[in-house]
């Protein structure tokens, strides 16, 4: 289980002589367990908020909480560390490497996470089964459709057993049906595990299935609204 808080977070960066804000002190609480979806126009600070939140980026004022640790005082060591074993990512774009088949592209992430091999084999056969995709161990990822290798990439996301996993766009590159099924098995497994998910989406109808509805508008919360509990069965 893991408790994130963001207090007065703020990210500012430079861009030719200008400075442009993309967070101006958000002060966020996603309590463990929840299933948060983060919704906004582009450039309204959604994607850097979810960087901020994975320990990716620092944050120019403000800080990031995670189960009460401060993370804004840790070393660069130390917040990898937290990453490797506390935080899982799903991206957009898969990011599966291609020489690596099915399994050795879920084991790799284990081999950050310091766990046991066998352990982490097992972990991942499991969580193979559980997508869908324990007859497509030793395929590479041009050997799979998109919507396969998303499950790939959830499967990697979890081998650690995060507490928290974080997705950034996690259905924006697959078509309608099977948008639907990842969020039916990311919903599953939010609730059977346990784990937080937060997720930047532009799909109306994977957020209207979370907990929960932040909506951000130039790097600030406009709105925060809890989603009925009907319409995330």
């Amino acid at each position: 289980m893991a408790d994130i808080q963001l207090v007065h977070l703020t990210r500012t960066y430079r861009q030719g002589s200008h400075t442009v804000t993309a967070l101006a002190g958000v002060d966020l609480r996603i309590a463990s367990g929840e299933f948060t979806a983060i919704v906004g126009r582009s450039g309204s600070g959604k994607t850097t908020l979810l960087d901020l939140a994975g320990l990716l980026l620092r944050p120019t004022s403000g800080t990031v909480l995670l189960d009460g640790e401060d993370t804004a005082t840790l070393s660069d060591g130390r917040r990898a560390d937290l990453r490797a074993r506390r935080i899982g990512f799903i991206f957009q774009e898969y990011n599966l490497l291609p020489g690596l088949n099915v399994i050795e592209n879920v084991l790799l992430a284990s081999r950050y996470g310091g766990a046991d091999r066998r352990e982490s084999r097992r972990r991942a056969l499991e969580l193979l089964e559980l997508v869908g995709l324990r007859d497509r161990l030793h395929h590479r990822p041009d050997q799979l459709s998109g919507g396969q290798q998303q499950r790939v990439a959830i499967a990697r996301a979890l081998v650690n057993r995060p507490a928290l996993v974080l997705g950034d766009e996690p259905t924006g590159a697959v078509d309608s049906q099977t948008s639907d099924e990842l969020v039916a098995l990311m919903r599953r497994l939010n609730r059977e595990e346990g784990v937080t998910f937060v997720v930047v989406t532009h799909d109306l109808e994977l957020a209207a299935r979370t907990d929960r509805i932040v909506r951000l508008a130039d790097g600030r919360v406009v709105s925060d609204d809890r989603v009925p509990l009907a319409a995330t069965a």
